[in-house]
């Protein structure tokens, strides 16, 4: 009871000055460049290209001849009808809006020989060949994935997740330590790093809309060195190993807004590459909106990390709902010594968190390698306003360590209930202000 009194002496009489407004004034400017691309009215329906519906008949060849008309054509889209059709990977070009009507359903080979060629892309942030993600496109302009459907990946402990535990991801990362030439980071067939459910890869003008995503062998929504990224009305279920709902990697102008997640890790996790492969390539992630969004389970609602070598920054989350027992906390950074990156003006506001599991914000340094390493970590310019809290056992986890830089993190106007635990804060310099904090009886 003692420390929990103490912490709220330190909310109430906190002499730090209100949040700046004038940084959440860039959101207007940043939402005006993201635009969701137009499609011209033209349909190309799968099953006039041989697709059957019942779940058994392989659709591959046939979605494959309907996108290529599409894209032909000059765009429009290819629709999906209401049924089962089987698939392997999707591969979409310009122009091209992969559409799934009501009742539509598209499950996803568990079959790997299914994603073969390999095709370039990463692995937690590292570049490498490796099967194809289950939907994929690279270098293509206004490409769109929507409708009231489902995309079921089929994933479970009896094909995609039994590879988790696989040692192909520690001879990835040493090969990228050892600066491996990417041409010569060979995988797939015959290797165990499972691949994404969507990955658009150095891809303009994207559009994922309204679908329900089921069982992912990996990270669910993967916009990797994309511009103009708008992911709306999108429902995650998926609890896999690594199932991060979506995961923006070196992407500018991204906007999340009115989805659900509920995943078996990160709800949304900010990434910008991993050790010296981010580093060589030096892309952050810059300018990303998330906003009316809901929050089950998952490690965090919004993370920042932990492949984040290529940096982050202007981050704006709003207006969203977060609560589960299974939802570790609402906020969280992470990176290490070995990773770096600077983490810079990360702003969240107006949030109602009903429960988490451990914190409200957490930020650790010591993640994996932790300090040892010779790439500092930064993080910077983190504010919380208007946070609303009913149950947390603690509001802070800030794990840090000397040659790294925690500053200027503040929290401001907000309340939490049901605190049970003392506040971490190691190597930090973070701030309540205005804050109450009520004690669990």
């Amino acid at each position: 009871m003692k420390i929990i009194l103490a912490l709220c002496l330190v909310a109430l009489f906190s002499n730090s000055a209100p949040a700046d407004q004038a940084e959440w004034n860039q959101v207007p400017e940043i939402l005006q460049r993201i635009v969701a691309p137009q499609f011209p009215a033209r349909d190309f329906v799968i099953t006039n290209f041989g697709a059957v519906a019942g779940g058994n008949a392989d659709c591959t060849d046939a979605i494959r001849r309907a996108i290529e008309a599409c894209n032909i054509a000059g765009g429009g889209r290819v629709v999906v009808p209401a049924g089962e059709f089987l698939t392997g990977a999707i591969h979409l070009q310009s122009g091209v809006n992969l559409h799934l009507e009501a009742n539509a359903v598209l499950k996803f080979s568990t079959d790997p020989q299914a994603y073969l060629p390999a095709v370039f892309t990463r692995f937690e942030g590292t570049e490498l060949y490796n099967y194809s993600p289950l939907i994929y496109a690279i270098d293509q302009t206004n490409i769109a994935v929507t409708g009231d459907g489902t995309l079921d990946g089929q994933a479970d402990a009896s094909n995609w997740l039994a590879w988790k535990k696989g040692a192909d991801r520690a001879r990835l990362v040493k090969m990228a330590a050892d600066n491996v030439p990417v041409s010569q980071r060979q995988f797939g067939a015959g290797n165990n790093l499972r691949p994404d459910f969507i990955e658009f890869n150095h891809c303009r003008n994207i559009l994922i809309e309204g679908v329900h995503i089921r069982r992912s062998p990996m990270w669910e929504l993967h916009p990797l060195l994309c511009t103009n990224v708008t992911v709306r009305g999108v429902d995650v279920y998926s609890h896999g190993a690594n199932n991060d709902g979506c995961d923006p990697e070196c992407c500018r102008d991204v906007l999340i807004e009115k989805c659900l997640f509920d995943t078996g890790d990160d709800c949304i996790a900010i990434k910008s590459g991993r050790n010296a492969d981010g580093r060589r390539l030096g892309v952050p992630s810059v300018n990303l909106i998330i906003r009316d969004c809901t929050m089950r389970d998952g490690h965090a609602g919004v993370a920042i990390g932990s492949e984040i070598s290529g940096g982050c920054s202007n981050v704006f989350v709003e207006n969203c709902e977060m609560s589960s027992p299974s939802l570790v906390c609402a906020l969280r950074l992470k990176s290490n010594a070995v990773r770096g990156g600077v983490l810079q003006n990360i702003f969240m506001r107006n949030v109602n968190v009903g429960l988490v599991q451990d914190s409200v914000l957490q930020i650790n340094f010591l993640y994996e390698e932790g300090a040892a390493g010779d790439f500092k970590p930064v993080a910077k310019n983190v504010v919380m306003e208007n946070i609303t809290v009913a149950h947390t056992p603690r509001v802070l986890n800030v794990r840090g360590f000397p040659a790294a830089e925690i500053s200027g993190v503040r929290i401001y106007n907000s309340t939490f209930k049901q605190v049970q635990k003392q506040d971490v804060v190691q190597d930090a310099d973070v701030k309540l202000a205005n804050c109450t904090l009520e004690p669990a009886k």
